[in-house]
């Protein structure tokens, strides 16, 4: 498994010997609820407090098995001792991000699927909802208006087999319900009902959305997903059944973290990686990832060009840190999002995340242009200089940590291509809390500048902003995992006029942490928005799904997603963080994913779905046969 080299059990394990486990001994009641564990025996000293004390963040990358041997035979032993065998491991596979039962099966259809449209003009396509990735939909496509979404009631809730977090934003075509999860399976799910119609396994976790499309001489749709091995997979829409798989890593570390585009039988593939943690290995060779875009053929999957975000290849400096590994670079800059095109200029646009080496290159924490037709850079312009970071900053060896130290402050969230009756305007948020627009016509020069939020490791804009015609509605998080940032914050909805920047109305996240654990219990609000021309629809790490009203910044409706929800198949599915992903509108429907076991946040594994019952006035007016 390639993540378990992130870290060397020698090292990692060492230094987690730092902070005992505080209150094995005091365990009297024991309990099978992994995060009550962590929370009663590791959160004093892994969430930052304690310097040599690995974070949190670290522990799923180490693997449950490294973590147990740990616990039972290595140095964590005395320190793991007043738990039970039972106990080590389901705070094993909490920490490593695994669950501790086996996954149970889902509920299939009773009847399989009769076909599948080529074309639904009432969906979002993709995780940006459009090539422009606007995540803006037209009321009339979702029949949801400030009169009838307060009557939004939980419709049903699919629990994610062999999952501790969900991810991929569904993607709904035609009534059927697209999703990835985070044991490699794709599941195709009815819309009424939450039966899947197939599955379909693509072998490593996804995290993406999905996107469908048409393919010459094929009588079905197709759904394109890249994996976290760096695999881009075609399958038929209607059945499930694989239409081709292609690799397209260059680097061992590489994955695919941000959603591929469809556009004129080419896909578009960003291209991240987990070198960042990988780095964390005093004895690694720090580093060689360079970001990245491929575009492929979506007919056959061949490659047609692949660019880097770093020219240079990496190289050694002739230096080595202090044991011994070479230090090489210049590394780093994954593309995290989903890509923007713009289809008249012949370009698709990226931003671009830290650099993982000292001097940090000038295309990190960038905006960057590359053309459609060939990949070759158009411009780059970088929004934060300086920036280089990796997982060994975090840990008190840090042999691979550069010289800058970051503060790892990325363009994690897409670009959104906006336009009014006067120009076109590039849209970029960032983790340092700051929004741009920049001006696609000239190099992507500055056009204008608001500091929203103070920023942070969570953001800032964290993953994704939304923009209507009169707003762009920016999330902020403005949580941190190490007090490494200070100031005030403020989290919440900010909408800002997208010509100018100027503040239209920010409503602070309530905050809803009483009864839930903290720290993970946040406020924060990092996952991405989506809108209509009258409604915004936001989630925060507290679990809470909120809807405002579009021009005043009122909250209209809000639903608590933290806890345990029937499933359609019968067991208990969990709800914890929203995330990473944010709400999907469809016909009536608002469809989110609820659950984040990384970084500190409260896991879970429930995709839910929301409807307006029948009966409401749902004025819907985009339909198609």
């Amino acid at each position: 498994m390639q993540c378990l080299r992130i870290f060397s059990v020698r090292v990692a394990l060492a230094l987690w010997g730092w902070c005992a486990l505080q209150a094995s001994a005091a365990v009297e009641a024991p309990t099978a609820d992994g995060l009550a564990l962590y929370q009663a025996n590791c959160a004093a000293c892994h969430e930052g407090k304690v310097p040599r004390a690995p974070h949190m963040i670290t522990f799923s990358m180490l693997g449950a098995e490294a973590v147990l041997s740990a616990m039972n035979e290595g140095v964590m032993r005395a320190q793991a001792s007043g738990l039970t065998p039972a106990e080590r491991q389901v705070l094993a596979s909490f920490l490593a991000g695994a669950p501790a039962e086996p996954a149970a099966p889902v509920v299939s259809c009773q009847s399989p699927l009769a076909a599948v449209a080529d074309e639904d003009p009432a969906a979002m396509q993709g995780w940006g909802g459009d090539l422009r990735n606007r995540r803006s939909v037209a009321a009339a496509s979702t029949g949801l208006t400030t009169d009838n979404v307060g009557a939004l009631s939980l419709k049903w809730v699919f629990a994610f087999p062999g999952a501790l977090r969900a991810r991929s934003q569904p993607l709904v075509h035609d009534d059927v319900v697209f999703v990835g999860s985070q044991s490699g399976e794709v599941y195709a799910l009815d819309l009424e009902t939450g039966c899947a119609h197939w599955t379909y396994s693509a072998g490593a976790e996804v995290r993406s959305s999905l996107s469908i499309g048409t393919l010459p001489g094929r009588e079905n749709p197709v759904v394109f997903m890249g994996d976290f091995s760096a695999t881009v997979h075609a399958v038929d829409a209607l059945t499930g059944s694989l239409v081709w798989r292609s690799p397209i890593g260059d680097h061992p570390d590489a994955t695919i973290t941000g959603s591929l585009k469809v556009h004129e039988g080419k896909l578009f593939v960003p291209l991240s990686s987990s070198e960042w943690a990988t780095a964390a290995d005093p004895g690694y060779a720090c580093c060689t990832f360079q970001g990245g875009v491929v575009a492929l053929d979506a007919v056959s999957g061949n490659l047609i060009w692949r660019s880097h975000v770093i020219d240079t290849p990496a190289a050694e400096t002739g230096q080595t840190n202090p044991h011994g590994a070479p230090r090489k670079g210049p590394a780093g800059a994954p593309v995290w999002n989903s890509p923007t095109i713009d289809a008249a200029r012949g370009v698709l646009y990226v931003g671009t995340g830290e650099a993982y080496t000292s001097p940090a290159a000038d295309t990190s924490d960038a905006v960057l242009a590359f053309s459609l037709a060939t990949g070759e850079r158009q411009w780059s312009k970088q929004l934060l200089g300086g920036d280089a970071w990796n997982m060994a900053c975090f840990i008190g060896e840090a042999a691979n940590c550069p010289e800058e130290d970051g503060p790892d402050l990325d363009i994690g969230a897409s670009t959104i291509l906006w336009s009014d009756a006067d120009r076109d305007y590039l849209l970029v948020g960032q983790k340092s809390g700051d929004v741009y627009a920049l001006d696609p016509d000239n190099g992507g020069a500055v056009i204008w500048h608001n500091k929203v939020g103070r920023g942070g490791f969570s953001g800032g804009v964290h993953w994704g902003m939304s923009a209507n015609q009169q707003s762009l509605f920016v999330p902020i998080a403005d949580t941190t995992f190490t007090g490494r940032f200070k100031g005030e914050v403020f989290p919440g909805v900010h909408a800002l006029d997208p010509a100018s920047g100027a503040r239209q109305w920010y409503t602070p996240s309530p905050g809803d942490c009483e009864g839930k654990p903290a720290p993970e219990c946040d406020r924060g609000m990092s996952a991405p928005a989506t809108s209509t021309e009258d409604l915004v629809f936001a989630g925060s790490f507290d679990g809470n799904l909120n809807v405002y009203d579009g021009r005043s910044g009122e909250m209209l409706w809000q639903f608590d997603t933290f806890g345990r929800f029937q499933s359609v198949s019968g067991e208990m599915a969990q709800g914890g963080s929203i995330e990473a992903d944010g709400p999907v509108l469809y016909k009536g429907h608002v469809l989110v994913n609820s659950g984040y076991q990384f970084g500190g946040r409260m896991p879970g594994n429930a995709l839910m779905v929301f409807a307006v019952p029948a009966g409401a006035d749902l004025a819907l007016e985009t339909t198609h046969d």
